[in-house]
């Protein structure tokens, strides 16, 4: 396959079986799958992080300070990103903050009383504009290789089933019925494809700024699994939840080492 089918494939599947899935467990009310999904998801975006991501970045760019500063950087433009989404969404309805069971922003008030659609529309926006960056993500991972790529787009896929899952859950609390659910966060997950499509045509006159997209990849893996996700856990302190956290986190590690061994780099 070519680096442009392997883009439109990973982003276009990603996208729908991303949200199928969420879609599965949401309107079947497992809430436990989601619980141990997270958990899963905690792994695999560390683990592609830490051993695809930041390494590659490291290797392209031959400037570690910039690429730190770069992840460093990252990170913090996540955070104000995150506040503005915040800041916006309690001026909108009257509070909404993140669920801790999804990682995921969820209005407080909404949860038990349908608020005319506003806040499942707010963050359908959120979304797609979430979606359509991870697209970006994807391509500029299989512009340097496949198995960057691949690992890449396992450890998106991963984490956006939870969110996904949440985005249904506010979705129906606002109103919203269930094909309706369905139908808003696929048409939200086609902006995947959009970015993906875009940053490979428009990343192909620009291969310099590859490593600089690979450290805020890593930037993003690393905010969304330490500051939406991680904290849920601790709402769970009894030893059998957290030995199973640790265990499925372990697990999610082990399958991007995996994916990249089974997929090596090419030479």
């Amino acid at each position: 396959m070519s680096t442009f089918s392997w883009i439109i494939t990973s982003s276009l599947l990603g996208g729908t079986l991303s949200v199928l899935f969420a879609a599965l467990l949401t309107l079947n009310t497992r809430a436990s799958w989601v619980q141990m999904l997270i958990s899963y998801a905690i792994g695999a975006l560390l683990g592609a992080a830490f051993l695809n991501a930041l390494p590659e970045a490291l290797e392209l760019s031959k400037n570690p300070g910039g690429m730190a500063a770069t992840v460093l950087f990252g990170i913090l433009l996540f955070f104000i990103l995150e506040k503005l989404v915040l800041w916006r969404h309690c001026h909108v309805v009257e509070c909404e903050a993140h669920d801790p069971l999804h990682g995921v922003i969820v209005n407080t008030s909404a949860v038990n009383n349908h608020d005319s659609g506003r806040s499942g529309m707010m963050i359908m926006l959120g979304d797609t504009f979430h979606n359509f960056v991870d697209g970006i993500l994807i391509a500029a991972a299989f512009m340097v290789d496949v198995q960057l790529g691949i690992v890449t787009s396992i450890a998106i896929i991963a984490h956006e089933i939870p969110q996904e899952a949440g985005n249904f859950l506010i979705l129906l609390n606002s109103g919203y019925t269930r094909r309706q659910a369905l139908l808003f966060n696929l048409f939200s997950s086609i902006a995947t494809l959009i970015g993906g499509m875009m940053a490979y045509f428009m990343l192909q006159d620009m291969s310099h700024l590859m490593p600089s997209l690979l450290a805020l990849a890593a930037a993003s893996m690393i905010y969304v699994a330490m500051s939406d996700l991680i904290p849920g856990l601790h709402k769970r302190p009894e030893i059998g939840a957290t030995v199973q956290q640790v265990a499925l986190i372990m697990l999610g590690i082990s399958s991007i080492w995996l994916a990249g061994s089974f997929f090596p780099h090419p030479t």
